[in-house]
């Protein structure tokens, strides 16, 4: 049996949307034997899941590699092929962020609250009313860029994935790093590594770490800065990022920012695309574009304007955020009115914005393009 995440894969490859490439099939692979193995799954019975026998999820995956190897592309290609109708396919942060949320909510509750919301108004633990929560909506769980640097998210981890798997719940993530990675150097990371120990026991490992950046090679061949803003700039700007698409699917999320979430149409994976006006030409400040940098690889901004000496505040916040990028070692391909240099000439802040636009240059340098990972 072929299955369906398999047969997309192939026909990209047919279409000369994608190159064979030997460590992307093997992730293939991967994701298309949990994609029969959900398939085979009994199907059910005439009594509610739980009544008479225990819930059953299969073995999932967790494909690593660095940025530019086509993990969110597969990631798209899995989900939209998964036999099942109850899955969820989030970034983790956000996930994460949803967990805390509801185990606040857990324990600033009372009993007849709790029993509204998690189903029980019973015990001191919100490990398994917030699980019982999480499962009921997804028993496939599709993470993107599962990344553990919070120890708040550290400690909860090991406890909540047993739960999920508990209660049948099959994990399915991408992550720049391997599990053995997973919270290096963190306080107190002893405590950390039984979850390191349940992932490699529950899921299946795959590298997807050849030396091939995709997203590198077509960044350097069509460059990362448009100016000006015409009919032909922005037909290459849009072609380029159909061209990191690879044919993944877009469309709206959120980033979560100091317990509030900044949404924006146009997210995949790991790229964000934003206008001007989007990012620079509302309150934003540096938490948020903090928030922006850690969670996106890639940026593409469009239409940027020439800022007169009456608008110093956007000019601000695009010098910020330019830095914030440049900080986090992040890619930018601009859609601008000008270059660099012409976008803010003269104003209040027309010095300090000398850095950005140094930054600017260095940011679109093929040096840059190769270094970042």
């Amino acid at each position: 049996m072929p299955g369906q995440t398999r047969a997309a894969y192939k026909a990209r490859l047919a279409a000369g949307a994608l190159a064979p490439d030997p460590v992307q099939a093997r992730a293939v692979e991967a994701l298309a034997r949990v994609e029969l193995d959900l398939a085979a799954l009994n199907p059910p019975s005439l009594f509610p899941r739980g009544l008479f026998q225990k819930a059953r999820g299969v073995r999932g995956a967790y494909v690593w590699g660095p940025v530019g190897r086509g993990k969110s592309m597969l990631m798209d290609m899995f989900f939209e092929a998964a036999p099942v109708t109850a899955k969820s396919r989030r970034h983790f942060h956000e996930f994460m962020a949803e967990i805390h949320a509801l185990v606040g909510v857990w324990r600033g509750a009372g009993p007849a609250e709790r029993k509204r919301r998690f189903g029980t108004g019973k015990g001191d633990d919100p490990i398994p009313p917030v699980a019982d929560v999480i499962a009921k909506r997804a028993s496939l769980l599709c993470f993107d860029e599962l990344e553990v640097t919070d120890i708040a998210d550290a400690m909860i981890l090991g406890r909540l994935f047993s739960a999920l798997f508990d209660r049948g719940v099959t994990l399915v993530a991408t992550s720049n790093r391997p599990p053995t990675d997973l919270y290096r150097d963190g306080v107190n990371r002893q405590l950390f590594l039984p979850v390191i120990d349940m992932l490699l026991h529950r899921l299946e490992i795959v590298a997807v770490n050849g030396p091939r950046d995709y997203r590198v090679e077509r960044l350097r061949s069509a460059g990362t800065w448009f100016s000006p803003i015409d009919p032909d700039n922005r037909g290459r700007f849009d072609a380029l990022w159909n061209a990191l698409l690879a044919g993944a699917d877009e469309g709206p999320d959120a980033v979560e920012v100091l317990g509030r979430r900044e949404a924006f149409a146009r997210i995949s994976g790991a790229l964000l695309r934003a206008t001007f006006d989007e990012l620079c030409g509302r309150a934003l400040g540096p938490e948020d574009f903090l928030a922006i940098a850690r969670r996106f690889q890639t940026l593409f901004l469009e239409d940027v304007p020439r800022l007169s000496p009456e608008r110093p505040n956007e000019a601000r916040r695009l010098a910020i955020l330019i830095d914030t990028l440049y900080e986090a070692r992040a890619r930018l391909v601009v859609l601008a009115a000008s270059e660099p240099a012409a976008l803010y000439p003269a104003g209040d802040q027309a010095f300090e914005f000398q850095r950005a636009v140094s930054r600017l240059e260095e940011l679109r340098s093929a040096d840059w393009l190769g270094a970042v990972e």
